[in-house]
């Protein structure tokens, strides 16, 4: 991703111009064993992908209502809110929320806060979006099924409309990153191998034109949420060998 400017310019320029991790690592192979780690602290054993490994356990989301703070999943393509399954276009396995039962099986949290793309517009409209949010493009503008170009395309329509909320205004970040990468690269005590993701942190409160070469990984970032809003750490986000992404803050 890093260098490839002439298929991916967005990608490239918020990485020259924000703050870049160099070093940021996905958990395992496949993809879904990260969406679970990313809000539930754990891969709790699932290295397949798999539409019913349903988890019983603490989540971020839920950690954030207790807070008082809101949050919301939007999934481009998602037939409807809370939908269950796959399309030819979009994956449960890159919804989360979906496996967790506190999440699938409460119907009206589920409705609310698991919903398709199209409702992005709504709130960005109303000055309505949530105090965490997680926005997965579908199969194509993920760079899966189509090339990068097409995903660095699908940015620049999402990521300038973000930035002009009074949500970032106020000091809001936005994180663009991955599932995994390529090959079996780890750290941080992880007996296993996600490999190294390109992960951009776009904020007013970030260094401009920063690079920070900790190691890090997803259990990082959803530590580091938590760490912002005084919340438990869930799962491995408490092991010290996932460390606090600290470096990039100006203030």
């Amino acid at each position: 991703m890093i260098g490839n400017r002439k298929l991916m310019p967005n990608f490239n320029r918020w990485a020259s111009e924000y703050t870049l991790l160099t070093e940021f690592y996905a958990i395992r192979h496949p993809s879904l064993p990260n969406y679970l780690a990313l809000i539930g602290g754990d891969t709790f054993g699932v290295d397949y992908t798999c539409n019913d490994c349903y988890q019983n356990a603490p989540t971020l989301p839920g950690l954030i209502e207790q807070s008082g703070r809101t949050w919301k999943g939007y999934f481009e393509d998602m037939p409807e809110a809370c939908y269950a399954g796959d399309t030819n276009i979009y994956v449960q396995k890159h919804n989360p929320f979906m496996y967790f039962d506190s999440i699938r099986l409460d119907a009206a949290r589920c409705q609310r806060s698991v919903v398709p793309l199209t409702q992005l517009n709504a709130d960005l409209a109303a000055d309505d979006l949530p105090d965490f949010a997680l926005i997965v493009p579908n199969q194509c503008n993920n760079a899966h099924d189509c090339s990068v170009d097409v995903a660095d395309i699908w940015l620049e329509a999402w990521v300038p409309p973000l930035m002009h909320t009074p949500a970032y205004a106020e000091g809001g970040l936005i994180v663009l990153t991955w599932d995994e990468g390529q090959g079996e690269h780890t750290c941080c005590g992880l007996t296993t191998g996600g490999g190294r993701i390109a992960t951009v942190l776009i904020s007013p409160w970030v260094k401009r034109g920063f690079q920070d070469d900790t190691q890090y990984t997803h259990y990082s970032l959803l530590k580091t949420i938590s760490a912002a809003w005084g919340l438990p750490y869930l799962g491995h986000a408490a092991d010290e060998s996932n460390v606090l992404i600290v470096k990039p803050w100006e203030r």
